[in-house]
């Protein structure tokens, strides 16, 4: 591959923390806010869905509204991916914030189980695309010493979405405001009002300038990364000076069967660890949490209303968990946290399995134990996108990322809630409990993997992670 030099990989990672990054943050992270909102509704309002005043559906056909969500996301990853590599990151992320909007809004209006699997298809497409053009867009303008804690914050941000979604759904479904018949239509248009103003924001955002130097527009690269210092000069004063030039890729998007011979062949085990982590993230969360409130409903007789009171536990031990671990991923490195999490993850969903079969748990013992195994689970879920959107080339980095989470998540992410749906209806607590040990089992391998085979990309500029060797 051909490569030009430039420092301006080098001022992107040696500038101090300021407002302009926390401004970045919050214009793009807000991508995994809205999927949490999105998965947490149709969570929340499951049972809701069921009621002959809504839209009369099923156990399974409300396990398939979740699956067929991912299916969405798996084809919008793969096809905005590529566009991201070709288009730009801001272009792209900015049209599937958009796709994301309008199949929001239209899902407030579904009349029948076919309307709304049309509309959570498209959503899901918005969403999919989010994830290659944000996780893209963010590692390459957030300095390299912090990229691990802020992109696994990022991603952990998907529970404050979670938890919006469980108020919304605890608030509009409530009688005494709007009642089930259209308390769960109004949480939809509010997603759709909050992305609105989230368009509003991202306006600001710049393309990556990594981006327009491997597209060979290195005057614009050179005028945003001039702008950007201006910026954090005003508030940190003059910056210290700038690593020497990287050698990064200068001839733009590689050709599919490129990208594909990189894949499986020079970068294979990276493939591999990657690969195992996002088909262990996505088969845990969406066959537990799809499904959370056929389980609190079935085997414990929790009330429609009442089930968001069970998720506010569960999403805060999301929240704390890349919060609180995230500068380990930094610090301590990234091989030996991804596989810690993941093998204390797959071992803490083990044991619930056991004692769900047991009968040990009540609604509110099993929403605590959920808090605490996920605190560990959703750092470990984060670092799979991390580990997919660093340690591959920059010119296939949105390719790569989706083709991941496509593989990943539609095998763990389309199966997982359709399977879960059937173990549930079925009523036998063995066999959900045999569910959550497949889940078990995947995570636990994914940390041995990983224990082996992780990339040290902890602190480096993402143009040498990139490298092999």
């Amino acid at each position: 591959m051909s490569s030009v030099a430039s420092d301006i990989p080098g001022r992107l990672d040696r500038l101090p923390w300021s407002g302009w990054h926390w401004r970045v943050v919050m214009a793009l992270g807000i991508a995994w806010v809205l999927d949490g909102l999105e998965v947490t509704l149709i969570g929340s309002i499951g049972s809701v869905l069921e009621r002959p005043d809504t839209l009369a559906l099923s156990a399974a056909q409300v396990g398939w509204t979740g699956s067929i969500y991912i299916a969405g996301a798996v084809l919008g990853a793969l096809v905005f991916g590529r566009l991201t590599d070709r288009l730009g990151r801001k272009k792209l992320f900015m049209i599937t914030l958009a796709v994301y909007m309008l199949a929001t809004l239209a899902t407030a209006f579904s009349t029948s189980f076919l309307f709304l699997s049309v509309c959570r298809f498209v959503t899901g497409l918005g969403i999919g695309g989010e994830y290659a053009a944000i996780n893209s867009a963010i590692d390459e303008l957030i300095p390299a010493r912090v990229r691990g804690r802020v992109a696994l914050f990022i991603n952990g941000s998907f529970w404050i979405g979670a938890a919006m979604g469980a108020a919304l759904s605890l608030v509009l479904l409530d009688a005494r405001v709007l009642g089930p018949a259209l308390g769960w239509r109004a949480c939809f248009v509010l997603g759709a009002v909050l992305a609105l103003a989230i368009v509003l924001v991202r306006r600001h955002v710049p393309e990556s300038p990594r981006w327009l130097l491997m597209h060979g527009r290195a005057e614009e690269a050179q005028r945003i990364i001039d702008d950007i210092e201006a910026q954090v000069e005003r508030q940190h004063g003059v910056l210290l000076p700038a690593a020497p030039g990287l050698h990064a890729s200068g001839r733009g998007t590689p050709p599919l069967r490129e990208v594909f011979s990189l894949l499986l062949i020079d970068y294979r085990m990276r493939s591999l660890v990657v690969l195992s982590m996002m088909v262990a993230q996505a088969f845990v969360y969406n066959a537990i949490f799809f499904t959370y409130a056929l389980v609190l409903t079935r085997f414990f007789q929790v009330p429609d209303n009442r089930v968001a009171l069970y998720i506010f536990p569960f999403a805060l031990g999301n929240v704390l968990g890349p919060f609180l671990l995230g500068p380990l991923f930094d610090s301590l490195g990234r091989r030996r946290m991804i596989s810690l999490t993941y093998l204390a993850s797959g071992i803490g969903l083990a044991l619930i399995g056991w004692a769900f079969l047991s009968d040990w748990l009540s609604a509110t013992g099993l929403a605590i134990c959920w808090s605490a195994v996920f605190f560990i689970a959703s750092a470990a879920a984060s670092s799979a996108y991390l580990t997919a959107s660093e340690v591959f080339p920059l010119e296939m980095r949105a390719l790569a990322i989706s083709i991941f989470y496509a593989i990943g998540t539609g095998t763990g992410g389309f199966i997982a809630p359709v399977l879960f749906g059937w173990l549930i209806d079925s009523g036998d607590r063995a066999s959900v409990a045999a569910g959550y040990g497949l889940g078990a089992a995947l995570a636990i391998l994914a940390g041995l993997l990983a224990q082996r085979h992780a990339v040290h990309a902890e602190r480096k500029p993402l143009e040498e992670v990139a490298r092999l060797g």
